[in-house]
């Protein structure tokens, strides 16, 4: 019998999880990017070094998750990297050296991806056996909850704290969201069976699909890493919006906290991959209207449409991904995220060289614009290729099978 108690624990643990490695590990470097530059002498081109580093440690941990299937390795992994995330946490205001700093993120780089791809697989894992909905936008929420609350907290603690004791403090609530991360998670099932006794039979997509789909992917991950990590940097630097990055920052976390959840509605009225498309189109103006308009209501629209639409292709593409394999749901999100990971590895390298020379970090949002009207054409790609593989599976079920002579129906027989 289910349990609703239980799967409230099992979606608290992936919330907790997620605003524990995403939110503080990796995303409070976003709003307290200025101040380090200001206080800690990081320079431009180095800040965006220490995010491509932080996405190399993102990788990393993806190419991990896509190269084991054991469920109990997974949780293991899964539990190192929330404690590597408190560590990660604690030892950027340790140090003002930048090589320790990069190491740092590269630390904390991976415990993103526990939380994101061996976390949510885990949880997915446990959906599906205890017959809910195998849906994550509950679970994503905590994505944009941590963005929010990362923003929040660093505009109230900065009039009062430097930029080293802002980070110790984000280690003591970083403590206090490991207990939930790991306690309320139970020990993997490893049967391959439901717990009704249905069995769990992984379908995996065609070659040709998935690869459409690895470069669509691809192209949201340059449109997601920029003004993921440079937004604050970017606004504080138009025009009359000195110190607003902050506020703009907070919407996104506001926008995407329940979004996750809407994009699950709207894709089962309009399917995943229409909702996928719809996303884009909207991400592409979210990106793009910080850049065409220096004014704040310009940039508060753009945070709203931004943070509304990256964390819901995040959870629909993974959700996509652990429907094809149910027994082992990180494999296939582990091989979507290395085409998600590379692009920010590569994206804020080239934000930064681009920021160095043009003085502020703008012209990587034309980038990222630019990269998910690709995205966009690649997902209606996609989008035909569904369509011919279910056309395809179609014919396949009405054709009747073919006999051996010896089988043929006498009438039949010459």
């Amino acid at each position: 019998m289910n349990d609703p108690v239980q799967r409230l624990k099992v979606l608290g643990a992936g919330i907790c999880s997620l605003i524990l490695a995403l939110g503080v590990a990796r995303f409070a470097y976003t709003p307290l990017l200025p101040l380090m530059q200001q206080q800690a002498g990081l320079g431009v081109a180095a800040g965006g070094w220490l995010a491509a580093i932080n996405y190399l440690g993102y990788l990393s941990g993806a190419l991990l998750a896509a190269s084991i299937s054991d469920l109990v390795l997974k949780d293991r992994l899964y539990r190192i990297g929330m404690v590597l995330a408190v560590a990660s946490t604690v030892a950027m205001g340790l140090t003002q050296d930048v090589v320790l700093w990069a190491l740092a993120r590269y630390v904390a780089g991976l415990s993103s991806a526990a939380a994101m791809l061996l976390g949510t697989g885990l949880i997915l894992n446990w959906l599906i056996r205890h017959h809910y909905r195998s849906e994550l936008g509950i679970h994503f929420a905590g994505a944009g909850l941590g963005i929010a609350g990362c923003a929040a907290a660093v505009a109230l603690m900065t009039p009062a704290l430097d930029w080293r004791e802002q980070w110790f403090a984000f280690t003591a609530i970083a403590g206090v969201l490991l207990v939930p991360a790991l306690g309320w998670l139970p020990a993997p099932d490893t049967s391959t069976t439901t717990k009704a006794g249905h069995a769990m039979v992984d379908r995996p997509p065609g070659l040709a699909f998935l690869r459409v789909f690895m470069a669509a992917y691809f192209c949201a991950g340059i449109g997601y890493v920029v003004s993921a990590t440079f937004i604050v940097a970017i606004v504080d630097q138009l025009p009359g919006l000195a110190g607003r990055g902050a506020l703009v920052f907070l919407v996104i976390g506001l926008a995407a906290a329940p979004a996750a959840i809407v994009w699950d509605f709207i894709a089962r009225r309009t399917g995943d991959i229409d909702a996928l498309i719809l996303a884009s189109v909207l991400q592409v103006a979210g990106i793009l209207l910080p850049a065409l308009s220096s004014g704040l209501l310009a940039a508060m629209v753009g945070a709203v449409l931004f943070g509304g639409t990256f964390i819901g292709i995040v959870s629909l593409v993974l959700t996509m991904a652990g429907r094809y394999y149910p027994t082992r749901p990180a494999k296939m999100m582990g091989k979507m995220t290395l085409s998600y990971g590379c692009a920010q590895i590569l994206a804020p390298a080239i934000t930064g060289w681009l920021g160095a020379h043009l003085g502020s970090y703008a012209g990587g949002l034309y980038l990222a614009g630019g990269a998910m009207v690709v995205a966009t054409g690649l997902l209606v790609l996609l989008k035909g290729l569904e369509r011919r593989n279910a056309r395809v599976e179609a014919s396949v079920r009405e054709e009747p099978p073919v006999l051996p002579p010896s089988l043929t129906p006498c009438c039949e027989q010459g």
